[in-house]
């Protein structure tokens, strides 16, 4: 197990090196500059340039970005007032991390219900009804749907704030916003993994033995339907983290997302690239995580990775 954690470990460095590099060279591709002020004249973009190293040859900013991302220093952003990128980052990373954990559970929870009950319902009205709303919940995007909550539940009916972060209240319709793709996803899996598990020779014994419904499907079926959903921990926590990009402009929410944007509008690089590895981070310690997981429930993963 120590092996098969290791080698994972190293997968995730060097993946964050790859990004970082690409992360690196595609802001230097960028049209524009962060000091698109009209009220700097040349000469002082100038001085401000050779402040910030960012007159020195590309290898040059490469190597002395690594070394510093390496101690930990993502330098300091160029449009607040030279506040370092870590001050700019942590702070909303709370809000960030409350919406999606809020949409993770509550998708969780429902999807596996929703799916459960279509299952058990196979081929009548509810199953049907609940494979239209996966379709549609991986169909409409993120924001369009966020946008026709705040209409209906804040605009219209005024059942929660419009924008801004105050308390739970205000994270209640961005969290459902996102939750609906996991909501599907969910549902999906868990109905096709229940109907091959509700066939097995295991459940017919379990029936046969005199068992309650209740427990043959959540004591024998679901636990062995839920295993699969492990590897789907991860994708789903990056489809929530980069869904909040837009979610959290629109509702206002002072989160990474938000930020991410506001960086990008003003290129402001040092925050852009600090995000982004950031979420990147987030996405392998969740994969990281997920195969730990999924090697200590299925022993036959930590041979497979001990002899890549």
């Amino acid at each position: 197990m120590l092996k098969f954690a290791l080698r994972r470990l190293g997968y995730m460095i060097v993946t964050l090196f790859i990004v970082a590099t690409a992360t690196f060279f595609l802001m230097k591709l960028m049209p524009g500059t962060p000091y698109n002020d009209e009220k700097l004249s040349a000469e002082q973009k100038v001085i401000v340039n050779e402040k910030y190293g960012l007159n020195d040859p590309a290898g040059v900013q490469y190597v002395n970005y690594l070394k510093k991302v390496a101690t930990g220093d993502f330098g300091v952003s160029f449009q607040y007032d030279n506040r370092a990128v870590t001050d700019i980052i942590f702070p909303r990373l709370g809000p960030s991390a409350e919406i999606g954990f809020y949409a993770l559970v509550f998708g969780v929870i429902v999807g596996i219900l929703l799916g459960v009950i279509a299952a058990v319902r196979q081929n009548t009205w509810v199953d049907y009804l609940s494979t239209i709303f996966s379709v549609l919940a991986i169909s409409i995007p993120s924001f369009v749907l966020a946008v026709l909550l705040q209409y209906y539940f804040t605009v219209k009916y005024q059942f929660f704030p419009v924008a801004g972060w105050e308390g739970f209240k205000y994270a209640v319709l961005p969290a459902l916003a996102l939750s609906a793709g996991v909501i599907a996803t969910i549902a999906r899996y868990i109905r096709s993994e229940m109907i091959e598990v509700l066939g097995s020779d295991y459940i017919t014994l379990a029936k046969a033995k005199g068992n309650t419904t209740s427990r043959v499907l959540f004591g024998h079926a679901l636990r062995n339907a839920l295993i699969p959903i492990i590897t789907l921990i991860g994708p789903m926590t990056v489809g929530i983290l980069t869904g909040a990009l837009t979610i959290e402009t629109i509702f206002g929410i002072p989160g990474l997302g938000d930020q991410f944007v506001r960086s990008i509008q003003t290129n402001d690089y040092p925050v852009i690239m600090a995000l982004t590895l950031f979420l990147c981070l987030l996405f392998i310690i969740v994969l990281f995580v997920v195969d730990v997981l999924y090697g200590i429930i299925d022993p036959r993963i930590r041979v497979q990775g001990g002899k890549d």
